[in-house]
């Protein structure tokens, strides 16, 4: 028997001896062939809108030239998609332990695609420029620049002067910067009407070259990769944007080869453009939130001061469904009302899942049980409330699916449609209103700052519609508000999100999404989340037509 062990056991070290011969023996992995970017080629895009003025002080309001500019000029900073400020025209920048002080260093290889250098001059000039009340720029962002101080303490260096602390100013540096050596001698009244704005000049890595006319008209505008661009230089040689009126007539440019890529695939033709084979559609979070926000300080619904009726009312909406019918799937059920992929956000939240036995069971255990009527009460107080919303068809849909799911549980909303102006001025800045469907909007602001909702401070003249008074809740967001440390910050902002999701003071519902689409020859396209449309073309440097071949080994897997 002896004998017969070792032999097997023989046998089996040279079985395993063969196999370790046999495997170092394979003939080597076959090279990844993997394209290297070569520069050269047109891009074409179909714009959807019209074009005003190439001008970054001028576009706040018609996206289609945020587009362009954002192609042809630059800010001092720039934010990557998780929201976190990156070098642009500012090489560094430093700033005070108090917050107060902001010291950028700009780059001072830095050229204009005319060709003069960037100075200190360019930004305080654009900055005065923004302080003006002949531009037509959000009221609050003037405000802003008329309280802070700004000196040019050489020809590359800018110094900023807050009040206060601010943390979140590093948010209002990604501004395209004009070039005061052009348009020094104009005040901001002369601005609006230059010939500057259909002829920029700016520092971005690609500059204006000709607009393209047709009838009379502006049909799009071509621009070329500016070689001497202060990041990466563009592989994509020529840039084209035409202009369309809306998405289908953008989609059928695109059918014709007259385009490779449509900024903005709408719902409307979003099944068709699934279809086209060589289409490549690419998905990214926007910068909004649909809620509801409840009214915490009305004596008449006082039970919505109740964090289990809120809860329960959370837990009793179908979101996914009214995502999938609705909205044509292009949302998200929030988490919170921090954006998920920021810098800010805490992973740790948990999306609510739709339960409405859950739902009604806490109502139950909360007092409330159900009438004849089928309305939940308890001592004589019903649960029903009055749901305001935009009288559109969108929200009206919403509005009419929460309704339902609301009162499987017992609870009954009566439906008030409202227009949307009139939604903020007569009903939540008078906070007359018991629970109302809003959307806020955060676009061009990557810096989360739920200060102006949530803080206490805010309830009675500020954004703090539903009164939510948190002392605890407070305490973060002020802190966070003075503290320059992005870490420090991060922390404070994670302990905010925990106390909103345990007091959930408003029922934050879906993040919409924007869909872009680009012809599949169109290769190194990358989109994450967005603060504003022309995101999109966060990587634009890195996007090319034209590329060879280069061999990369492989390193085998173990």
């Amino acid at each position: 028997m002896k004998s017969l062990r070792w032999q097997f056991l023989i046998a089996l070290v040279a079985l395993v001896l063969v196999s370790v011969l046999l495997l170092t023996q394979q003939a080597p992995l076959p090279a990844i062939i993997a394209p290297e970017p070569v520069s050269g080629g047109v891009y074409t895009e179909a714009l959807i809108g019209r074009p005003g003025r190439f001008n970054p002080l001028l576009d706040f309001y018609n996206p289609a030239d945020q587009d362009v500019d954002r192609l042809l000029f630059s800010g001092l900073v720039r934010f990557d998609d998780k929201g976190q400020p990156q070098p642009d025209l500012a090489e560094s920048w430093g700033i005070s332990r108090d917050a107060t002080i902001y010291n950028f260093a700009l780059r001072p290889e830095v050229r204009w695609h005319d060709g003069e250098p960037l100075t200190s001059r360019d930004v305080l000039f654009t900055v005065e420029m923004l302080r003006s009340p002949d531009l037509p720029i959000p009221a609050d962002l003037r405000a802003m620049w008329n309280q802070v101080e700004a000196v040019a303490l050489d020809e590359h260096t800018v110094q900023f002067r807050l009040p206060e602390p601010f943390a979140p100013f590093l948010d209002y540096l990604s501004f395209g910067i004009l070039p005061e050596h052009l348009l020094g001698e104009m005040s901001a009244a002369d601005l609006l009407n230059a010939d500057f704005n259909l002829s920029p000049v700016g520092t971005g890595p690609y500059r204006f070259e000709r607009l393209l006319i047709e009838d009379g008209r502006i049909t799009g505008l071509s621009l070329a990769a500016f070689e001497n661009y202060h990041l990466q230089p563009p592989f994509i040689e020529q840039f084209v944007f035409r202009y369309y009126p809306d998405a289908v007539s953008a989609l059928q440019a695109y059918r014709e080869e007259t385009v490779m890529g449509i900024s903005q695939v709408a719902p409307d033709i979003l099944p068709e453009a699934l279809a086209e084979p060589e289409l490549n559609l690419y998905t990214g979070r926007l910068p909004k939130l649909g809620m509801v926000l409840f009214n915490l300080r009305d004596e008449e619904v006082s039970f919505l001061q109740e964090p289990a009726v809120r809860r329960a009312l959370f837990e009793g909406l179908n979101r996914q469904w009214m995502i999938d019918h609705l909205l044509d799937g292009q949302a998200i059920q929030a988490t919170g009302v921090i954006f998920p992929g920021t810098w800010a956000y805490y992973d740790g939240l948990q999306s609510q899942a739709y339960d409405p036995d859950a739902a009604a069971k806490r109502l139950k255990e909360a007092g409330y049980v159900l009438a004849s009527d089928g309305v939940r009460a308890k001592d004589d107080l019903a649960l029903a409330f009055d749901l305001l919303y935009p009288d559109d068809e969108r929200h009206a849909a919403l509005a009419e699916a929460m309704q339902a799911d609301w009162k499987r549980i017992g609870v009954q909303v009566t439906l008030v449609p409202v227009d949307y102006a009139a939604l903020i001025s007569d009903h939540l800045e008078k906070h007359a209103f018991q629970a109302a469907l809003v959307d806020l909007d955060f676009s061009g602001s990557p810096d989360p700052d739920p200060y102006p909702f949530w803080h206490q401070s805010e309830a009675r003249q500020g954004q703090n519609y539903g009164g939510w008074d948190d002392r605890q809740a407070s305490e973060y967001l002020e802190q966070a508000r003075i503290t320059a440390d992005p870490a420090e910050r991060k922390r404070f902002y994670q302990n905010f999100q925990i106390r909103f999701e345990e007091a959930l003071p408003a029922l934050p519902l879906f993040y919409p999404v924007y869909t872009y689409g680009v012809d599949a020859e169109v290769q190194g396209v990358r989109m994450g989340p967005l603060y504003r449309l022309s995101d999109r073309f966060l990587t634009v440097t890195d996007w090319f037509l034209l590329a060879r071949q280069a061999a990369q080994p492989v390193t085998p897997q173990p």
